[in-house]
């Protein structure tokens, strides 16, 4: 079911893409993090934010 009212969408997105993922286990961290919370390496980029396209 698809969102359709924009204040809505804009609350899915902050809470789904705006993320650090960490480069060597995975694991997701806030946007602020230096550190990734789980191994405490510093190698984190910021979540892809495209969602994947479907399989047909």
């Amino acid at each position: 079911m698809p969102i359709t009212d924009p204040e809505k969408l804009r609350i899915v997105q902050e809470r789904v893409f705006i993320k650090k993922v960490c480069r060597n286990c995975g694991a997701l961290n806030s946007i602020r993090a230096t550190k990734c919370r789980r191994c405490h390496s510093r190698n984190l980029r910021i979540k892809k934010k495209e969602l994947p396209a479907k399989k047909a």
